[in-house]
């Protein structure tokens, strides 16, 4: 399951004690720790078998492991130019160790929503866009649910027609973000923004907000719009999925999270996903579908979303393809 790695992660941090756990986290991203730090919060008891179990397998992975290379940052930079030469390797390298010297906002990765909105309400939706690229696709759009339906359809406007970022573009920022920024026009236009962030992001909106978005880029280009929403995977294109990518999918789906889901798919979504199930399994999902009562429609977009996100890994990974080939795939 999806999960089992995380309640091993947090399993074994609560078995460190605080000092040590502490060390760790510091080394993790804004979304792991958040994962990692409710899954804890759940955790009320652990078995001392689990707990075992748990050590024995991180024993057993840690033995495993060897220090090839003291310094990775500055073998991954020594091997890509000597490799591709210093032009095509600067491209690489930003993208690839991603430190706070890259972006410039990475302190904003460690907001929430409503105050990152909040300290970019008054800037020009440029230079929101220019900032917003850099972040989460979800996050991105949680951050825009906060804006004025102006606001956010003008923003998401100019994120589908970015090209790229220039550093100097975020200069007109308060000045607590200018001086976080790292690199200054030294550093190289990274590919953000275009159709299909856009898309993405629009992806984890919800249809009502999704609706008004893409009807005011229609208005702006029709053309640009079509672009987007042929990047735009939504969750009834499961039924373009076949058989075998629907199966791993459901492998990394929980069955509560597939329910809800499923409570405000089409009958013939349900029908596929109870096709690629087991007897057993799919007689189970039909009377959890029949005894669940009503449920809230922004519970059944939040874990549809959360299924889109496994479906778009998969993707990009390559276990599954979600187009029908290198021109009409979605992501």
């Amino acid at each position: 399951m999806e999960d089992q790695g995380l309640h091993d992660a947090a399993i074994f941090l609560m078995s460190l004690g605080e000092e040590e756990a502490a060390e760790v986290f510091k080394h993790l991203s804004p979304k792991e720790v958040q994962r990692l730090g409710e899954t804890i919060a759940k955790t009320r008891s652990v078995s001392n078998e689990r707990v075992s179990q748990v050590m024995e397998k991180f024993t057993s992975a840690a033995s495993s492991e060897s220090l090839l290379v003291s310094d990775t940052d500055n073998y991954v930079r020594a091997v890509l130019r000597r490799a591709l030469g210093d032009d095509k390797a600067s491209l690489l390298i930003d993208r690839i160790l991603q430190g706070g010297d890259v972006t410039g906002i990475e302190s904003l990765k460690w907001m929430d929503a409503i105050s990152v909105a909040e300290l970019l309400r008054n800037e020009h939706p440029q230079i929101i866009a220019a900032i917003l690229v850099h972040l989460e696709f979800d996050q991105t759009a949680s951050i825009l649910k906060n804006f004025t339906e102006r606001t956010r359809n003008d923003v998401m406007l100019r994120i589908a027609t970015l090209e790229g970022i220039q550093p100097t573009a975020l200069k007109d920022l308060n000045e607590v973000l200018y001086k976080i920024l790292a690199g200054g026009d030294k550093v190289r236009k990274t590919s953000m923004g275009g159709v299909k962030a856009a898309a993405e992001i629009i992806n984890m909106m919800g249809t009502q907000i999704e609706s008004s978005v893409i009807e005011t880029i229609r208005e702006f280009d029709g053309e640009l719009a079509q672009k987007i929403m042929d990047k735009m995977f939504t969750f009834e294109d499961l039924l373009k999925l076949d058989g075998k990518s629907v199966q791993m999918i459901l492998k990394e789906v929980s069955g509560d999270a597939l329910v809800i889901s499923l409570k405000g798919a089409s009958s013939e979504l349900r029908e596929l996903i109870l096709a690629n199930m087991s007897t057993r399994a799919a007689e189970g999902l039909r009377e959890d579908l029949e005894s669940r009562g009503p449920i809230r429609l922004s519970e059944v977009e939040t874990h549809q979303k959360e299924i889109l996100k496994v479906v778009r890994r998969l993707s990009d990974e390559g276990s599954i393809m979600i187009g029908g080939g290198e021109d009409e795939s979605f992501v």
